[in-house]
């Protein structure tokens, strides 16, 4: 285990903002959870305390150390609580606005100037948060997949600021601490694998949309036709509809290609809050409970 990084925040509770705070929690570290106040900081607690049930009952963990990961973790409302903090993840919506106004306020607020700023962002520029702070040399991406608690991978992304000691703090982070695998990426909108699955993604929409074929038989021809664990219909639901449309549109700025800009049908559905798992419908539909 790192020696290193032992004192985390999270700012986010939602689904992936959970995630990765229950990983940092069951490892050992002393984590703190940030939400826009009290009430979706109980929600985000509530979020993890039920993740961690499903691992037990899985057995996947042990009940007393679902109850140990709980007790490594505060909920808050205030970004105040993160003073303190070596390692702060931003993982709140992916919308350029907000996120730049939380880095803004974590570099008024974090007071170790050795401290990481990371972002969980899927798209975004590592450059243009970092420059909301004055310490840019330290801001890196550091972005987890979906499940984080199942899913290996970590992309980092460094920007062009970005300092080599911070780079080495969150790999070692990563990987010596959370057990993750790292992959590096320069500062371009995707990383790696965003920049390959997106266009997937959105050209099977795209036959979804022509009338081509059902959605169904799209998912179920590239899970048994090319061993895909799962369709890409239903993967972008899992992702979250908006979620992908957001990136498209972030991957479309930045390149200008056709094939990254997102399809009419899905756009619609995001205008519908038809966005996949998390409401219970997108292109297929889901038990909420």
């Amino acid at each position: 285990m790192s020696a290193g990084i032992r004192r985390v925040g999270v700012v986010g509770g939602g689904q992936m903002g959970a995630g990765i705070a229950e990983v940092c929690a069951r490892a050992g570290l002393d984590t703190v959870v940030c939400e826009v106040d009290a009430v979706a900081a109980r929600a985000a607690r509530d979020r993890v305390a039920a993740s961690l049930d499903r691992a037990v009952q899985r057995g996947k963990l042990e009940a007393s150390a679902a109850a140990d990961t709980l007790a490594r973790m505060v909920f808050s409302g205030s970004l105040d609580d993160l003073a303190d903090r070596q390692l702060v993840v931003e993982a709140v919506v992916e919308n350029p606005a907000a996120k730049t106004e939380v880095f803004a306020a974590l570099d008024k607020i974090v007071e170790d100037p050795a401290a990481v700023l990371a972002t969980n962002t899927s798209s975004l520029p590592i450059m243009r948060l970092g420059m909301a702070t004055g310490r840019a040399d330290r801001v890196v991406g550091l972005h987890f997949f979906n499940p984080v608690p199942v899913l290996p991978l970590v992309e980092v992304v460094t920007s062009l600021h970005t300092s080599p000691q911070a780079v080495t703090a969150v790999q070692e982070f990563a990987t010596g601490t959370l057990g993750k695998t790292v992959i590096h990426s320069r500062d371009r909108a995707g990383f790696v694998v965003n920049a390959l699955l997106i266009p997937y993604l959105l050209s099977a929409v795209r036959m979804a949309e022509s009338g081509f074929a059902t959605a169904a038989d799209i998912d179920t021809g590239m899970e048994l036709g090319c061993a895909h664990p799962m369709g890409p219909l239903r993967l972008a639901d899992l992702i979250g509809l908006d979620t992908v449309a957001s990136i498209a549109e972030s991957l479309y700025d930045e390149f200008r290609e056709p094939l990254y800009a997102p399809p009419p049908l899905l756009q619609r559905m995001v205008e519908a809050g038809l966005l996949g798992r998390k409401t219970g419908r997108g292109f297929h539909t889901y038990d909420q409970d």
